[in-house]
């Protein structure tokens, strides 16, 4: 449970993020959410009873004004924006490459660093939580530009994790595909759906609570001895094959 901590939520307003707000305001957590979209932050935030920023992650000056904004201290930071580009090496272009890691990587490392002095001023044992992806520990065609940026998220996690501890636990969650606003647009129809389904030894796509229940978890106290772990949540894709 995190009755009573305030907790920062990037990406507050997707698929993952406002269902894993919604299970921190009903376990009575303060929220502060960022997102890009004003009429879905704002909406969000008079049902939870939170407080918002709005702004784009690409923008290096949004980082700041959420640490203005956000309050102190800190107990918890998620970063729970990403993007999915799957596309062939040739047809991927420099501004891809560096759009996916602006967005996956470096917005994350920015936003901790904006946050950590209000998180180092929790009363507890403060926790991150970051996404990175199946795709960063397997290998799938026309992934080269999501997989590395989520690679990059991946080490970011040990690295952060080693230099802010004890005061800062950090952990990465690693789903496989979900079904998102954001995961939609590669699934194309239900049968096409199924087909993916059908290649995760649990026979189903991932639901946005499977993702926010882990996240919820981590930035609870019953975690407090869990740090540096990057958690597949992927229907057993990344590490099980049940057909020959």
């Amino acid at each position: 449970m995190v009755d009573g901590r305030r907790i920062l939520i990037y990406g507050a307003a997707g698929g993952i993020g406002s269902a894993l707000c919604r299970m921190l305001s009903h376990q009575g957590a303060q929220l502060h959410l960022v997102g890009r979209t004003e009429s879905k932050l704002a909406s969000l935030a008079r049902e939870l009873g939170a407080t918002y920023t709005v702004g784009d992650v690409t923008d290096e000056a949004l980082f700041t004004r959420v640490a203005q904004e956000a309050g102190r201290p800190l107990d918890g930071l998620v970063y729970a924006v990403g993007t999915i580009t799957i596309r062939s090496l040739f047809r991927l272009t420099e501004a891809d490459f560096l759009n996916d890691f602006r967005i996956n990587a470096l917005g994350a490392a920015l936003a901790i660093q904006a946050a950590l002095p209000a998180l180092k001023e929790s009363a507890g044992v403060a926790s991150v939580v970051l996404f990175s992806s199946v795709a960063a520990s397997q290998g799938f065609a026309n992934h080269a530009s999501i997989g590395m940026a989520k690679g990059a998220v991946s080490a970011l996690t040990l690295a952060l994790a080693a230099e802010l501890a004890p005061k800062v636990r950090v952990n990465a969650i690693a789903p496989s595909l979900t079904r998102t606003p954001l995961g939609e647009s590669l699934l194309g129809s239900e049968q096409m759906a199924a087909s993916i389904a059908a290649l995760h030894a649990l026979q189903r796509l991932g639901e946005a609570k499977d993702i926010a229940s882990l996240a919820a978890f981590l930035l609870s106290p019953q975690a407090d001895w869990i740090t540096g772990q990057i958690i597949g949540v992927d229907g057993g894709r990344s590490t099980l094959r049940t057909k020959g």
